[in-house]
């Protein structure tokens, strides 16, 4: 199963040297990557360059071939794909902790939307990977004083000093080290016990049970358990119920890396990227003819790409050709991220356009990136009556265009964090200043993530 070693799924040879370019995977070298760091020291990046060329893969090529055979489920409505985490991993959030949280908050959204859409859930974490941000300028500047950009804990540190903005070649290695340690404690939560839906109650513990969420998902619980006791009285098997399918996605943003992480496949020839699961290209970086696109469309993994508000017809078909030439099922999806004020208006066009030539593409939710503002206070923040609204706009233009809305994509953490907007506990204005700890985008709090849940299982049951 995902992020088990099974014997069935053969990786790519996990010591072997760096690979011959036999595959084309070096052209993104000459396309001018967008958004990549500079470094200063050549002969540590070659030396970083060697080391992560030779390390053993963190996922299996079999996997992402069954996150692909899920994904096309999902693309034809018998499943639903469910991907949340973090905005921007940190290494010392890397903690015990910290993952369990956001791995129990993927699982009991996943609870919610089975049980009250009946249907199966694609669960997938933005973790072990997500160390990488876009930014919208090279350099920042405070106080009179201007130094390079946070770009993500995998290129340089948060804290404002020269020595920490600099960008640090090393760093790749150690995000390769902390995504290697985030994977095992997955495996060790998805495969362990704890994630056994007889446990759905216990999943609640440790949240704030002030909020109405937390009595709505209890009662969710108790409905939940007096099906399995009904099935256990018909004599059902639960083993099953003791593991789950859990897959690691992130933004192949830092091309030296993904390169380095790429292997060969020893079943089928193909190089798979082994850095995770599921990759996706950010709106910044999707130019049709750019090195991003380039590289991607060589990997055998499934593939997003994320689309926003003046994404056209003829470029996400231009895209598909590009990454998906032979129409593979589960191979690509694409993310939209409209914006609440414009969803309506943009998405039913391009469904109607484009989806049927492509029905095998999986169209997925991302309702966080296009409702971002700042504050009276000067946070970074989102509403998220607009977040629940993008959604839900989401949902109408698939009904409307008669396509499949396949899953949904979320920043999110399973902790008690104050940066987005309202919601069942009222955040406000004042109220950022509690617990804003992100720092770069901000995610809905666990509470939220219950909420949004229970709003996209009443559209999946509207829509069924």
């Amino acid at each position: 199963m995902s992020l088990s070693i099974d014997p069935v799924f053969h990786s790519a040879d996990a010591a072997s040297p760096r690979i011959e370019d036999h595959h084309g995977l070096d052209r993104w070298r000459e396309l001018a990557p967008k958004q990549q760091p500079t470094y200063l020291d050549e002969a540590e990046v070659e030396r970083v360059r060697s080391e992560l060329s030779s390390v053993p893969p963190l996922i299996f090529a079999g996997e992402a071939d069954l996150l692909k055979k899920r994904i096309a489920d999902a693309s034809r409505g018998e499943a639903f794909l469910l991907a949340g985490g973090d905005c921007a991993e940190t290494f010392a959030d890397a903690t015990a902790d910290k993952i369990r949280n956001r791995v129990r908050t993927v699982l009991q959204m996943a609870a919610v939307l089975t049980y009250g859409a009946s249907m199966p859930v694609v669960k997938m974490g933005r973790m072990a990977g997500q160390f990488a941000k876009p930014r919208s300028s090279d350099e920042e500047t405070r106080d009179g004083v201007t130094l390079p950009s946070y770009r993500g804990d995998i290129v340089n540190e948060h804290a404002f000093t020269p020595e920490a903005r600099a960008h640090d070649p090393r760093r790749l290695l150690q995000a390769y080290h902390v995504s290697s340690s985030t994977l095992n404690l997955i495996r060790a939560f998805t495969q362990g016990g704890f994630a056994d839906l007889r446990l759905v109650h216990e999943w609640n513990r440790g949240f704030l049970a002030n909020n109405p969420n937390y009595h709505r998902y209890e009662q969710l619980a108790k409905e939940i358990d007096r099906a399995l006791k009904f099935m256990d009285a018909c004599g059902v098997d639960f083993e099953a119920l003791r593991s789950v399918e859990f897959f690691a996605a992130h933004e192949a943003l830092l091309l030296e890396y993904e390169r380095a992480l790429t292997r060969i496949d020893s079943r089928t020839g193909k190089p798979y990227d082994v850095s995770g699961h599921y990759l996706w290209i950010g709106e910044r970086t999707r130019d049709i003819d750019g090195a991003h696109v380039d590289f991607l469309s060589r990997v055998s993994n499934p593939i997003g790409i994320k689309l926003g508000p003046n994404a056209d017809p003829d470029t996400v078909l231009r895209l598909a050709e590009k990454l998906d030439p032979e129409g593979e099922p589960g191979r690509l999806s694409f993310i939209t991220r409209m914006g609440a004020g414009v969803i309506r208006d943009r998405l039913p066009e391009l469904l109607r356009t484009v989806a049927p030539q492509l029905p095998h593409v999986a169209w997925v939710c991302d309702p966080m990136h296009g409702n971002t503002i700042t504050s009276a206070t000067g946070y970074k923040t989102r509403r998220f009556e607009d977040v629940m609204d993008e959604v839900t706009g989401f949902f109408e233009s698939h009904r409307e265009a008669g396509t499949v809305p396949a899953g949904l994509h979320v920043e999110l953490t399973g902790d008690d964090v104050t940066e987005v907007l309202g919601g069942s506990n009222e955040i406000d204005e004042e109220g950022l200043r509690r617990r804003y700890l992100t720092l770069v985008d901000p995610r809905l709090n666990h509470d939220q993530s219950l909420e949004m849940a229970f709003l996209v299982a009443e559209q999946l049951s509207a829509g069924s």
